[in-house]
């Protein structure tokens, strides 16, 4: 996400074509579904320290009062850059309507990317399990984040978050007539989406809400 003030970059993920062509091939229901979303696909914006700002900022509440206290918090800082927000009063944080949990979340956050322990310039190198073990050793990210990241903001094709409960509910949903779904009854269904799971996710996930996330 930008800054305030900025104007979000857009960018779309090169394979999505290559993606859309295999799943639809390969399982039943993703023929079916793809086509109702038309030329809508994943997007990413902004960079990776204020994108999983906004993911903690976020946690445990509604999405329009997380949005609400992201942007009193961004007023805060002069720029959302690692540095500034370390610059930032405690009373000030909390002022904004953050948690003090969240202000020790967003200050380790900070102290980590300030001090270079996340490897965002060689992130295009590394696979994603390593990328997951650098971002849950922050305070306040865990690996349901860390995928969530892969996904809207490094754009990785073959993430599978059998953690997340949209997934889970659009499998049982679409393949198991609205039965409930363990993770290996989950596994066993992406098996065919491999290595695409992350856009298959992408189309389970818009079967229950047709609008897009944003992260």
């Amino acid at each position: 996400m930008a800054a305030a003030g900025a104007s979000p970059k857009l960018a779309t993920p090169h394979y999505w074509q290559d993606a859309c062509l295999h799943l639809s091939k390969k399982d039943r229901v993703l023929k079916r579904l793809i086509p109702q979303f038309g030329d809508a696909c994943l997007e990413t914006r902004g960079d990776a320290f204020t994108t999983l700002a906004r993911s903690i900022v976020g946690q445990q509440i509604s999405v329009k009062a997380a949005q609400a206290v992201w942007d009193r918090f961004a007023a805060l800082p002069r720029r959302m850059t690692p540095g500034h927000v370390l610059k930032l009063k405690v009373d000030d944080m909390r002022a904004a309507g953050l948690s003090a949990r969240k202000v020790e979340y967003l200050v380790d956050l900070a102290l980590h990317f300030d001090a270079g322990t996340v490897h965002v310039k060689a992130w295009e190198d590394m696979d994603d399990e390593a990328i997951v073990a650098e971002l849950v050793a922050i305070r306040g990210i865990g690996r349901w984040t860390a995928e969530m990241f892969l996904i809207f903001h490094l754009m990785r094709p073959n993430v599978l978050p059998l953690d997340d409960l949209g997934l889970l509910n659009g499998i049982s949903r679409n393949y198991f007539s609205g039965d409930p779904v363990s993770r290996s009854d989950a596994r066993e269904v992406a098996a065919a989406w491999t290595p695409y799971c992350s856009v298959a996710t992408w189309y389970i996930w818009r079967s229950l809400d047709p609008l897009p996330v944003a992260y």
